[in-house]
């Protein structure tokens, strides 16, 4: 039931709401849908794919109850939004839950609280997200608006992956023989992946558009392994948000998008009819960015279409995206975002820091017997956060903490890398290659305003990585190439008007710097969201400590939590 100013469940847990709670039933069941030719069975929420849309307002409880009739476990998770002193519905297996079982059904309370704009859900076990995935749209609260002027309409446009395969078992058996997982057959564009494939113009996904009139493009990178370039031939676009949080307006011939990023994008339809013909169709499309030398990605298109209305059936115009390996075109594009940082959408950077911490973040080997294993040297691929490797506890973290329960993970997660040598250098010693494999966790005292230096290395492949906080928004207060300068680098940050994430872009061979306070307590997963390098153990937890008095504290369990 609801009461003025709390949410009750079950009669046992209180949470302030500050405007209104909304409701919502996920039904994870297996469907059958045909792509490329093929037709198979993939995970799906009510039957859809991708999943139905939750809309909310700013300040807004959404309640979700998740019943899982599949063969799998599943968990979801609420991806930017920060559940404040909530973590026990943020949802990573393992970590502030352990799966919720074939049969069984659990209730998620997703608290927003300062987010605004486009974010995202998706499954959070095994690679269960490649279709298990949906938009989550916040709006201005009530009696407050866009700080635009209001768009005609908005669309959604999730961008994907899909494989033929079944994604389980690609992972599965990546893990199984320690070689990389097989590449997906195709992008998709709202769950289809347009006319360059075959078997698929028939349901190629299409935005019927009107002369003059302003939409926003709501863009969610649900993609497992691939960065994206986006563009929509004809038009430019205008970047107003990221995130689910405001930027300074700029224009752009495309976009470059991460895994697990957001983008809230202005499109006109400004383009009139020439001699009042009515040829007016234009593709949207995206394709990979592929950062890494030498390393394979889907080098596929997929495409969509923009058509004004009482437009002809003629072919689409094509768009002009960047090379798969233009690092500088995607470079240059990050370095436009910049958070907005008015009067009614303010911005708190901290100016200055309580704690730093460097970690390294690395694609490494781990020895197999007898080199039969099928990654680089006949060992096993893997991934690190400062040379650790994460390995998952089969108790959640989040479980072990609050009751107190030992064994579950260290507290060991070091501050800065283990050694220090030219981490974005060529002929790195193959010495560097091996992490260790652990379950270690970082433990932030409450209020410790936090700076952390994300540093991109050259171990067996320099890559672009998108690296993912949960139960934070940060400012990346700065980014470069190369092997970060503690003493000159820090100079050079913008401390005025930083764009603020959940998700940043870690350069190949470079390094990012963000800044956030640590206000939120609880348990609150840190991984890549390249999900093959989360499976490797690109990973870790930070644990923020409660602080004094009642918000400042974690709120206790609900009272349904999975059983592990």
């Amino acid at each position: 039931m609801q009461l003025f100013g709390f949410v009750v469940l079950c009669g046992l847990l209180a949470f302030p709401v500050l405007a209104m709670t909304r409701h919502y039933d996920f039904v994870i069941k297996e469907a059958s849908y045909t792509r490329l030719c093929h037709t198979k069975k993939i995970l799906t929420v009510n039957g859809q794919f991708p999943g139905p849309t939750i809309e909310a307002e700013k300040g807004d409880t959404i309640l979700v109850r998740v019943h899982n009739l599949a063969g799998y476990n599943i968990t979801i998770h609420w991806h930017g939004v920060e559940q404040p002193r909530n973590p026990w519905s943020d949802g990573p297996e393992y970590i502030t839950q352990c799966p919720i079982q074939p049969g069984t059904n659990f209730t998620y309370t997703i608290l927003f609280s300062e987010e605004e704009g486009t974010l995202w859900w998706h499954a959070h076990s095994d690679w269960n997200r490649a279709t298990v995935h949906g938009a989550i749209i916040v709006h201005p609260r009530r009696g407050t608006t866009y700080p635009f002027p209001k768009p005609y309409k908005e669309i959604p446009i999730i961008l994907g992956e899909w494989w033929t395969a079944n994604v389980s078992e690609v992972i599965e058996d990546a893990l199984r023989t320690g070689g990389g997982p097989k590449l997906s057959d195709a992008f998709t564009i709202n769950g289809q992946p347009g006319d360059l494939y075959n078997c698929s113009k028939s349901g190629t996904f299409k935005a019927l558009v009107e002369y003059g009139k302003t939409y926003l493009l709501r863009v969610v990178n649900a993609a497992l392994n691939e960065e994206l370039f986006f563009a929509i031939a004809g038009h430019q676009l205008t970047v107003v948000g990221t995130d689910a949080s405001y930027t300074k307006p700029f224009t752009t011939e495309f976009i470059m998008i991460t895994p697990g990023q957001t983008m809230d994008l202005l499109l006109e339809a400004n383009q009139q009819s020439v001699n009042n013909s009515t040829n007016n169709r234009y593709y949207m499309a995206a394709s990979a960015y592929a950062s890494a030398n030498g390393v394979a990605s889907d080098n596929t298109t997929t495409t969509a279409i923009i058509e004004y209305i009482n437009s002809s059936t003629t072919r689409p115009q094509f768009p002009s995206l960047p090379a798969s390996n233009d690092t500088d075109s995607a470079t240059k594009f990050t370095a436009k975002l910049r958070s907005l940082a008015s009067k009614d959408h303010p911005i708190h950077v901290p100016q200055t820091i309580d704690e730093r911490i460097i970690i390294t973040i690395a694609v490494n080997e781990i020895l197999c017997p007898n080199h039969s294993c099928q990654g680089p040297d006949g060992n096993r691929l893997a991934a690190s956060l400062n040379n650790i490797s994460f390995v998952a506890p089969r108790i959640d973290v989040l479980e072990a903490y609050y009751r107190d329960i030992h064994g579950v993970y260290g507290t060991g997660f070091p501050s800065e890398p283990p050694f220090y040598f030219n981490f974005t250098g060529d002929n790195l010693p193959k010495s560097l290659l091996f992490p260790k494999t652990a379950t270690e966790v970082r433990v932030l005292e409450y209020n410790t305003s936090v700076e952390m230096v994300l540093q991109g290395t050259n171990l067996l492949a320099g890559l672009n990585h998108p690296i993912h906080l949960h139960g934070y928004s940060f400012y990346v207060v700065g980014r470069g190439f190369g092997n970060y300068d503690k003493d000159k680098d820090p100079a050079k940050y913008n401390l005025v008007d930083p764009p603020f994430e959940n998700t940043v872009t870690v350069p190949k061979n470079g390094w990012a710097a963000i800044r956030f306070r640590a206000t939120n307590p609880g348990v609150w997963f840190m991984h890549c969201h390249l999900e093959r390098h989360l499976s490797w153990g690109m990973d870790t937890v930070f644990i923020v400590k409660n602080g004094v008095g009642p918000q400042a504290r974690l709120l206790p369990p609900p009272p349904n939590m999975p059983p592990c």
